[in-house]
């Protein structure tokens, strides 16, 4: 009566040269060359696809945007305001932050339709009420944003192609991982087949 077979002992770790897989050795498996192949394909079709991707996902962004950006300098008008009550000061006048701070003011101007209009609008500290600003509001006389500029479009661009392009590269990275984990399990299961075939040669018999 033959023993039962030993457990398989864990699959053998390579040593991590420099394209291991690529040279001839002993311990090269036929997977292993796969896995490089796979790689290099891959690697190459990044390489080839990065600048692409970025650069048809850019110009399809820009042109969206300065479509877009045309639409509102169409829509939306440049309007004088003026302000109902003073804004509050800031604690550090001249200051830096004092600079780049804004509080929201209620303010009173006229549409593009000739009607009166209050709204709130966001002025610099310490304008005194009856002050004159600048807002722009749309067609039919609410307040919004001012169109996009040059530069709002030229760096929204860039995100987008830059994303395209991180994209491609995580794409490419999900396949190969993917495809080294099923060349894993194959090589865990000639493994144990391997194992299975040779254990029973290392059993005693009583």
């Amino acid at each position: 009566m033959t023993d039962e077979i030993p457990q398989a002992q864990p699959l053998p770790t390579l040593r991590p040269t420099r394209l291991w897989r690529w040279r001839r050795n002993p311990l090269r498996r036929p997977t292993d060359l796969v896995q490089a192949w796979i790689g290099l394909a891959l690697a190459f079709a990044v390489l080839a696809a990065t600048p692409s991707a970025m650069v048809l996902v850019g110009t399809t962004v820009h042109r969206s945007l300065q479509q877009t950006a045309g639409e509102q300098a169409r829509s939306r008008h440049l309007t004088t305001a003026v302000l109902l009550h003073g804004a509050p000061r800031h604690p550090e006048p001249g200051s830096a932050e004092d600079r780049h701070t804004r509080y929201p003011v209620k303010v009173r101007f006229t549409d593009p339709t000739g009607h009166p209009r209050t709204a709130t609008t966001e002025v610099r500290p310490g304008l005194p009420a009856g002050s004159t600003v600048q807002v722009w509001t749309t067609d039919s006389g609410e307040t919004t944003d001012p169109p996009w500029t040059a530069e709002q479009i030229r760096s929204r661009t860039l995100g987008s192609a830059g994303a395209a392009g991180v994209g491609v590269l995580t794409a490419g990275a999900l396949t190969y991982a993917a495809a080294a984990r099923a060349l894993d399990r194959r090589r865990h299961a000639d493994w144990d087949q391997a194992w299975a075939r040779t254990a029973p040669r290392w059993t005693t018999s009583p």
